[in-house]
């Protein structure tokens, strides 16, 4: 499941646990966004590394002498 769509199914958890009073659905909901938001900084900072190592791998191949 994407960041995103944890982050979201945590709300609705949460909220459904604040309408009917149940704190260990509000808790899981929190958690689930949590989650999210965590997946979601892993995969910037996964895109980050892939971008660093193109522009790396570009940039070795543009010094390579050219025959």
């Amino acid at each position: 499941m994407s960041g995103k769509t944890d982050e979201v199914k945590g709300r609705i958890k949460e909220a459904a646990g604040v309408l009917t009073g149940d704190e260990k659905l509000k808790r899981e909901g929190r958690t689930d966004q949590a989650v999210g938001e965590v997946k979601q900084a892993v995969q910037e900072v996964a895109d980050k590394v892939k971008e660093a190592a193109a522009a790396t791998v570009a940039a070795a191949k543009n010094a390579l002498p050219k025959h």
